[in-house]
């Protein structure tokens, strides 16, 4: 190339990239686009970045807005507030250039936030609510799902990414099953459309979701925050902890029998097991001298058909839960893999891979820690044309290698501050009706200081929206775990009595779902009816309601006369009765050494009366008070379960 040729490059460049910045690029928030949902009957902001000084146009339904933008490049308006209605388009206009935005929607916007139940997506639940699947289409109902992103250094002005989604047969799916049943419930009531705005990452504590101004109340919490900051800190640990995982997952691969046989991979449909144990009922595999074995168990089963699978179909495999990670495999062909315990495992096993005669299953299972291998009382089941075949039975198993513990891995992400950085500051220009939170699991152990962290919590998104009522309905954790027969100590129960705490902050409003979980997992699929609780809650609180009841009972106050226990409660409608038309149960009273027996209990309209007569010195009284206590009846006249709670006698 002659240097004449190098000059007139080197210039064109200069100058296209002058003429480039002379065209201000307008820029907007990804909240701000096409299919979006805008509050209603109040001013509706919209926001976005170009150069400093650049002059913008906003046009609206019938407004028409100019400004500039400031030094920091931004710039916003504040349209007049609209009636509930669409579709509309908005036109964001600069002296070189204009955005159109399509199918805009005015209606009610919500925002829910919290954990892994409130993430959990209708594809998780398809099972439970097969006919929410079928032609579905609404135009009203929108959704925005939140990217995952954390930051310490910086409070994010705009988000990762995302974009507005329509309720269609396409899209349900990955709309999140809490808000979905939500937003459905409220939009058939008010025929409004309803917009979903979820930021909620599974595992997160209740710190991640906290501002800085915030954290400075929880030193301990704070210090961390501000350790995160520090350069290199998140590499380094990012890099050590990817290290050690390697190494251990190498480690175990190059020790596991069923991979390294000489003859076959025991896998392989031809292999023939030899000295394999016998599992009778799919369970957790077993311990070893009172202690969990960590690394790979090998599980194996054949199935013998007497007919040809159809042709131009796949076969739904389901597997339950398995912990930690698996890989499935039938007749030697890897059907599907998940690589933690939570999923429920959903395989298809593709056309061709099954056959008349015997046909081998294998599932190669990975624990890390804890107990491994099948979560019982799931589905395990083969389903071919008609038929359903039973797979909780008889499995050959052996163990393919052994392991210490995996190493811990730091979860970065779920550090204080950090999600509300990324997560929730770019929301705080989205005008909202209301927010909905499902937390609490993570925290579970720490109830004490997770009073004045859900307060700080709720006192700090409202003030960075600017409004001070601004409705925070929330979920009070359902029932989880193993039933007990006897009085028991619950970090869970304790959870639920802080979430009960919470309602005397203005303004709140709680789900009772202490009859709605699922004792061997802590993703619930009945999200139904969470999704209506809330609603009922929002009927109430944000929507104006008057006739109720909106919730399950919830205790109002208690009295003592002579020997007896007088509990008055609210939200009982036309009176308090037993879910199953027995005596009343689940009220346990303390002596002085705090040791709690169960105690007889009577249900009068919207009262509960409990003789405490012969009770030595009682303390405190209880009631569902376990992690997971499906004994505790006592429900109002539309079937809501009433709140567990503690009180204390003197």
């Amino acid at each position: 190339m002659t240097l004449f040729k190098q000059f007139f490059i080197l210039f064109f460049i200069l100058v296209m990239g002058q003429v480039n910045r002379s065209h201000a690029e307008i820029r907007l928030p990804f909240l701000i686009s096409d299919g979006m949902v805008l509050q209603r009957n109040t001013a509706i902001n919209v926001w976005g970045w170009s150069d400093t000084g650049e002059e913008i146009q906003i046009e609206f339904n019938a407004a028409k807005l100019t400004g500039s933008t400031g030094e920091n490049g931004q710039w916003e308006f504040s349209l007049p507030a609209m009636k509930a209605g669409g579709p509309y388009q908005m036109r964001i206009s600069s002296k070189t250039e204009h955005i159109e935005i399509n199918d805009i929607w005015v209606g009610d916007v919500y925002l829910f936030s919290g954990q892994s139940n409130m993430e959990t997506t209708m594809e998780r639940v398809s099972p439970m609510f097969p006919d929410e699947f079928t032609n579905i289409s609404n135009a009203n109902i929108r959704y925005f799902d939140v990217p995952d992103a954390y930051s310490f250094t910086e409070v994010k002005s705009n988000l990762k990414g995302g974009k507005w989604l329509v309720l269609n047969q396409e899209n349900i799916r990955s709309f999140a099953a809490v808000s979905y049943f939500f937003a459905k419930n409220l939009n058939e009531k008010y025929d409004v459309p309803i917009g979903m705005v979820n930021a909620s990452v599974g595992g997160s504590p209740i710190q991640s979701w906290l501002r800085e101004e915030d954290l400075k109340q929880f030193p301990k919490d704070y210090a961390e925050a501000l350790h995160f900051q520090t350069r290199g800190v998140i590499e380094e640990i990012e890099k050590t902890d990817q290290e050690k995982m390697n190494f251990w997952r190498n480690e175990l691969s190059a020790k596991d029998l069923g991979l390294k046989d000489p003859n076959l991979p025991w896998y392989s449909m031809d292999f023939e097991p030899k000295d394999w144990e016998l599992m009778e009922k799919v369970d957790f595999w077993p311990l070893e001298n009172n202690r969990p074995v960590n690394g790979v168990f090998w599980f194996r089963k054949e199935i013998t058909l007497d007919f040809d699978p159809s042709t131009g179909a796949t076969h739904p495999l389901l597997l339950g839960t398995l912990v930690d990670s698996d890989q499935a495999y039938v007749n030697g062909v890897l059907v599907g893999s998940t690589g933690y315990r939570y999923p429920p495992r959903r395989y298809s096993i593709p056309e061709g891979i099954l056959k008349k005669g015997k046909n081998t299953l294998v599932i190669r299972i990975v624990n890390e820690s804890g107990r491994g291998g099948f979560t019982a009382e799931k589905p395990y089941q083969l389903k071919i044309d008609d038929q359903v075949i039973d797979l909780s039975t008889s499995w050959q198993y052996k163990i393919g290698a052994k392991m210490p513990q995996s190493p811990s891995q730091t979860a970065v992400r779920f550090k204080p501050m950090g999600l509300y950085n990324a997560m929730i500051a770019p929301l705080h220009k989205l005008s909202l009706k209301g927010i909905l939170w499902y937390q609490g699991e993570s925290n579970a152990g720490q109830a004490t200081i997770y009073e004045q962290q859900m307060a700080s919590l709720i006192h700090g998104w409202r003030e960075e929206w600017a409004r001070p009522e601004l409705p925070f309905l929330f979920v009070q954790l359902p029932n989880f775990m193993e039933v007990v027969d006897q009085p028991q100590e619950s970090d869970w129960a304790e959870m639920r009595e802080i979430q009960r705490k919470t309602l005397k902050i203005p303004h709140t409003g709680m789900a009772i779902t202490i009859d709605v979980g699922e004792a061997n997992d802590i993703h619930p699929l009945d999200k139904k009816s969470v999704g209506d609780r809330l609603a009922l809650q929002a009927q109430e609180i944000i929507y104006g309601e008057q006739s109720g009841p909106f919730s399950g009972p919830l205790l109002e106050n208690l009295n003592v006369k002579r020997n007896r226990l007088i509990l008055k409660f609210s939200e009982t409608g036309a009176g308090l009765t037993t879910s199953d038309g027995k005596t009343l149960t689940g009220f346990a009273i303390a002596d002085e050494l705090g040791a709690f027996t169960w105690i007889d209990a009577i249900h009068k309209k919207d009262k509960v009366i409990i003789k405490i007569k012969g009770a030595k010195n009682p303390t405190k009284l209880r009631y569902a008070w376990a992690n997971n206590p499906q004994w505790a009846n006592l429900i109002n006249s539309i079937g809501l379960p009433a709140s567990p709670f503690e009180v204390t006698l003197k």
